[in-house]
């Protein structure tokens, strides 16, 4: 464990996990790590020869893009007109684009993929969007002088409706298990040798796509703006992408592995990452270090300490409003059910990156400037 303050339901997930039949070595929990559905959020788990389609998450692929501009200053009249623009141009929450995308913007269907097929239509329409809960569109101001572009994105229905139909077979299958494999229900497995395992693999890898292609939709879309709004002749670099949920094959402790990431990002030794903060407070372009005792692997971001109601009912809509605005950020804390995203209702950022400096060294900290919340 990467921390210190472990809830009791995200400790008891974990043993539930390391018990598993399938699973190999350890369990590695991240310092952001919380509850979740079956695994904990910011839990890392290896297994041999199955994958676990709760062990990955409903949001197949969410993850970070980030991108720097050359621009070294905005001003307050220009975000403001970028964050206009931006939710003018990018259907935010359960919307979606009137009109399907081009289809060349979708990933390629590669063999059998059942639910991709069905959803494909819908998700013309929702690529390139942003989606609700924790994801945003942010402008920050980077430590090394430069403005920074930053997107929170995931798969939208299409990962969503991957993840329920397979964990449903996974539940049948394993409902035929011997009692000795047989796992708790929310951590139900495919093996990797069965046809709905082959699927599931296929089908993960191409929401992993479609997440991955939908946030680099919404940052040229982000860009193009910056370049109009600002009228200068602006250059962009350093794009970095990172998921984090998913599962993929590795070699871990001179075993082939299924290493599930849940909230969870790839640190391998000189790898470029993100883990961003909450609203209001700085997020970290990182490389990692490869700590095996990790599966170099890293946090995705400061972790939830409340749950979306509670913080809607604990906290004070005023003073985590006038806590933003004395920052002087443009952010989205306007109404009691925008306190679910308020930064309170996260881990200190600060404290994560301190308890993980032996899995990441950072390399550039990002100051939030304005955000866009879903």
């Amino acid at each position: 464990m990467w921390l210190d303050d472990i809830e009791p339901g995200a400790l008891q997930q974990a043993k539930d996990i390391a018990n598993l039949h399938h699973a190999e070595g350890h369990v590695a929990l991240m310092p952001d790590c919380h509850q979740g559905f079956g695994m904990p959020i910011g839990g890392v788990l290896g297994t041999r020869d199955v994958v676990i389609p709760n062990a990955v998450g409903v949001d197949i692929g969410c993850g970070m893009c980030a991108l720097r501009t050359s621009l070294q200053e905005l001003s307050r009249n220009r975000l403001e007109s970028l964050i206009h623009e931006i939710k003018r141009s990018i259907p935010v929450g359960f919307r979606h684009h009137k009109t399907p995308r081009d289809s060349k913007l979708m990933p390629l269907v590669k063999g059998k993929m059942p639910v991709v097929e069905r959803e494909y239509g819908n998700a013309t329409r929702q690529l390139g969007t942003l989606g609700g809960g924790n994801h945003f569109i942010e402008l920050q101001r980077g430590s090394d002088g430069y403005i920074w572009i930053m997107v929170h994105s995931g798969s939208r229905n299409i990962g969503k409706q991957v993840a329920d139909h397979y964990y449903r077979k996974a539940v049948k299958m394993n409902e035929k298990a011997g009692k000795d494999i047989r796992p708790p229900k929310q951590l139900s497995f495919l093996p990797l040798d069965s046809e709905e395992g082959e699927t599931y693999m296929r089908e993960m890898e191409y929401c992993i796509g479609f997440a991955f292609a939908s946030r680099k939709e919404m940052m040229d879309v982000v860009s193009a703006s910056v370049s109009d709004i600002t009228g200068d002749d602006v250059k962009f670099s350093r794009f970095i992408n990172i998921a984090h949920n998913y599962a993929r094959i590795e070699e871990h402790f001179g075993m082939k592995l299924v290493v599930h990431r849940k909230g969870a990002t790839s640190a391998r030794k000189g790898e470029y990452g993100i883990v961003p903060g909450s609203q209001g407070s700085n997020s970290y372009i990182t490389i990692g270090r490869g700590n095996p005792q990790s599966f170099e692997s890293c946090s995705h971001g400061a972790g939830r300490v409340m749950g979306r109601k509670e913080a809607q009912r604990k906290l004070d809509l005023k003073f985590e409003k006038d806590k933003l605005d004395k920052m002087g950020i443009i952010h989205s804390i306007y109404r009691q059910k925008d306190l679910d995203e308020a930064s309170a209702a996260y881990k200190n950022i600060d404290k994560v990156m301190k308890m993980q400096s032996d899995l990441v060294e950072i390399d550039t900290v990002l100051e939030p400037l304005a955000v866009v919340k879903g």
